[in-house]
C-alpha cells in the first residue's frame, strides 16, 4: 500500500469523482484512477462503484474514508505543527453552529488576533453539528448541550432559558408570560425535530401532561422567525439568541423548571492540537472565564 494511492482514494472519496480529484491534486484523471485501481486490485477490494460516470463508495470504500480522514487530518496537524506561525496566518476555520450569536464576540478577537485566517461558518442542529464534526466537515462547533461524550472538549459559553415569542399584535404579546397549557392551545412554529430547542420544549411539556403539537415544522431558527414575524403562530428560542427585532416580543414561559439551554462550543478531542482550533478556544477561554467542560463517559452521539 501506497502513499499515494491512499491519497487518491481519499481525495477521489470525499471530492465525489475522479475529475475533482486529480483537479485538487493537480493530476491528470488517468493518473488518479490508475491509482485507485492498483489500490483495490492488490488487496482484492472493491473500493467504490462506478456506474454511468458516478462514483459511490462502497462499505469497505466507506470504512476506509474514516480511517484516511484521520490519516490526512493527522498529517495537516503534524504540518501545522511544524509550521506554526503560518497555520496562524493562512488557511480556514470551518464553525459549525446552532447560532452565531454565541460567537460574535469570540470571532472579533479571534479575526483581529489573526486576520490571515478564514472562516468558513455554517448553522445546523445539534445532530447536524455533532455528524459535521465526526466527519471532519467541520474543525469547531457550537450547540445546545455539553456533549455526554469524552469524544469531545467543550466550553460552557452561557446558559439561558428558553422562551417563547410572538408577532407584535398577537393575543399572547401583551401577556407578562404564558403557561405550558396556554400555549398548547394557539399554533406552534416548532423547529426540525433534531432541534435540541425542541426537544427540551417537548420534554418539559410532557413533564405537566401536555402536548405540543406544532402546526408549523420550519428548518433553521430564521425560518422560524419569519414565520413567526408573519403572524402564522407562536416560536421559541433560548433567551441569548432572540436578538433585536421590533416585529417580536419575547414570553417568558411560567411554570418549567431547568428548561435552559446551555450552549457550548466543542471540538472533537482528537482534533483540539490542530493550531487554528486551540488559538480559537483559547480566545473563547479568555472571554468567556471558563474551564473546559468534560462530559462524564457516555454513549457516543454519533
Amino acid at each position: 500500500m501506497r502513499y499515494v494511492q491512499l491519497r487518491a482514494f481519499h481525495y477521489v472519496a470525499i471530492s465525489g469523482g475522479f475529475s475533482r480529484a486529480a483537479d485538487e491534486l493537480h493530476l491528470t484523471q488517468p493518473a488518479i484512477s490508475d491509482q485507485v485501481r492498483k489500490l483495490e486490485e492488490e488487496y482484492d477490494v472493491l473500493l467504490f462503484n462506478r456506474h454511468k460516470k458516478q462514483v459511490v463508495l462502497t462499505p469497505a470504500g466507506d470504512r476506509l474514508l474514516e480511517i484516511t480522514r484521520r490519516l490526512f487530518d493527522n498529517e495537516q496537524q503534524a504540518l501545522e505543527l511544524l509550521l506554526e506561525s503560518r497555520a496562524l496566518r493562512a488557511g480556514t476555520l470551518r464553525i459549525v453552529a446552532d447560532s452565531a450569536h454565541h460567537l460574535t464576540q469570540i470571532l472579533t478577537k479571534f479575526r483581529a488576533s489573526y486576520p490571515g485566517v478564514s472562516i468558513s461558518m455554517r448553522t445546523g442542529n445539534t445532530d447536524t453539528v455533532i455528524e459535521s464534526l465526526y466527519s471532519y466537515e467541520a474543525d469547531i462547533g457550537v450547540l445546545g448541550e455539553i456533549p455526554q461524550s469524552r469524544d469531545f472538549e467543550a466550553i460552557r459559553l452561557n446558559s439561558t432559558p428558553i422562551i417563547a415569542f410572538v408577532a407584535k399584535g398577537h393575543p399572547l404579546a401583551v401577556q407578562p408570560s404564558v403557561t405550558m397549557e396556554a400555549l398548547s392551545r394557539h399554533p406552534l412554529v416548532l423547529r426540525e425535530s433534531g432541534s435540541r430547542t425542541r426537544q427540551k420544549l417537548e420534554a418539559a411539556a410532557r413533564d405537566l401532561g401536555i402536548t405540543l403539537t406544532a402546526a408549523i415544522e420550519a428548518e433553521g431558527r430564521e425560518a422560524v422567525r419569519e414565520i413567526v414575524a408573519s403572524g402564522a403562530g407562536v416560536g421559541f428560542v433560548s433567551a441569548a439568541e432572540f436578538g433585536e427585532d421590533r416585529r417580536l416580543v419575547p414570553i417568558p414561559i411560567a411554570g418549567v423548571a431547568m428548561m435552559r439551554m446551555d450552549e457550548a462550543l466543542i471540538c472533537l478531542r482528537e482534533r483540539r492540537g490542530s493550531t487554528r482550533v486551540a488559538a480559537f478556544f483559547e480566545i473563547a477561554r479568555a472571554l468567556t472565564g471558563a474551564s473546559p467542560g468534560e462530559a462524564p463517559a457516555a454513549q457516543p452521539m454519533r
